[in-house]
């Protein structure tokens, strides 16, 4: 028990980092982290020098993140969809062959997102170098010529980035019409339209039982 006004100890207990057999005391280090850093590096070299001249990364869809709140934000999806992709004119197994990623699962939810997607593909397919199946062969249907496939390099970074909207305010000159507009004016009475449209309806309704 602890008695009279003394002190109350602070004791660290809670310095478990890691267990181990010489205690509960050993805490991780990280001394190798910059040879790790190097040994990353090169090894995104190898894997990038081991595909040449194709691209590191597929070519991603463009989609909406999810739930309402962010519904408004777009990015990278997994791959695209089996309808996108017939309606660009691919197939399923020649386009996983030509880098560009297939998600069997997805499925669209909008036109909009769907004809975006398409027009991706399509300025994919404009700017696609098919190399021959065997570089000392003649060029079959849908292979790009010697000239095309010498002047290749391989792409660095992500296939057709999205473009990221510019956060520059537009200025616009005020006009009488937007002066005269009284904007609380117009919203309080569309709020009392509203209220009272149920209680508009009801009462038409028992009129016309009349």
């Amino acid at each position: 028990m602890v008695k009279h006004n003394n002190v109350l100890h602070n004791l660290h207990f809670h310095k478990k980092y890691l267990e181990s057999s010489r205690g509960p005391l050993k805490v991780k280090l990280a001394l190798d982290q910059a040879g790790k850093k190097k040994s990353r590096r090169l090894a995104r070299a190898a894997k990038a020098a081991a595909v040449a001249p194709r691209p590191v990364q597929k070519l991603r869809p463009a989609v909406r993140c999810q739930t309402q709140k962010y519904s408004a934000k777009q990015r990278l999806g997994r791959g695209f969809t089996l309808q996108e992709l017939k309606l660009a004119g691919l197939t399923p197994s020649y386009a996983r062959t030509v880098g560009i990623a297939v998600d069997a699962r997805r499925t669209n939810r909008s036109a909009e997102g769907r004809d975006a997607n398409v027009a991706r593909l399509k300025e994919y397919k404009s700017k696609l170098v098919v190399f021959p199946r065997k570089r000392l062969s003649k060029p079959k249907a849908g292979d790009s010529g010697p000239d095309e496939t010498r002047a290749a390099t391989q792409l660095a970074g992500a296939v057709l980035p999205l473009a990221r909207p510019s956060g520059e305010i537009v200025m616009e000159a005020v006009t009488d019409e937007m002066k005269e507009f009284k904007a609380f004016t117009t919203m309080r009475v569309a709020r009392k339209e509203s209220r009272v449209a149920g209680y508009r309806v009801s009462v038409a309704n028992r009129k016309e039982k009349k």
